[in-house]
């Protein structure tokens, strides 16, 4: 059974990015919420669920966490802390639908950054890449 379960703008708010804002700041803060780009965030959440006459663009479970990792990298939603913002949302879009990524943060970061430094030319190889990492690491949590 594909899960379908969705992440919504509040959700990002109150838990990835304040879980990005705590955890991950470093030397580097991340700037208050309410000064991300209007509407970005909005399209990197919709678009894993975007369908045409019936049929999903990323029909599985894994397309969606992987199109949704590299929007949110790529299409930069934040004025800053958009690659830590990334991690979180996916590790928060994995727990909800009862499935994690058992990766060594250092890989996770290192896969992060070779995303976040591939060219725009080469998305699909870049999303296909990202399928492939978390199919590596996903773990169910049930």
């Amino acid at each position: 059974m594909m899960l379908k379960i969705t992440i919504t703008v509040k959700e990002v708010e109150y838990i990835a990015f304040r879980m990005a804002k705590e955890n991950l700041s470093f030397n580097e803060p991340i700037p208050a919420f309410s000064t991300r780009f209007p509407s970005i965030l909005e399209s990197c959440l919709v678009t894993p669920f975007q369908s045409f006459s019936g049929k999903y663009f990323y029909p599985t479970f894994i397309a969606k966490a992987s199109i949704l990792f590299y929007l949110m990298i790529k299409n930069h939603p934040f004025q800053n802390g958009n690659k830590r913002i990334a991690m979180t949302t996916l590790l928060f879009f994995f727990h909800k639908n009862k499935k994690w990524i058992k990766v060594n943060i250092q890989e996770f970061y290192n896969f992060t950054m070779w995303v976040t430094q591939s060219p725009r030319i080469a998305k699909e190889e870049t999303i296909n890449a990202t399928e492939k990492f978390l199919k590596k690491y996903i773990i169910n949590l049930e």
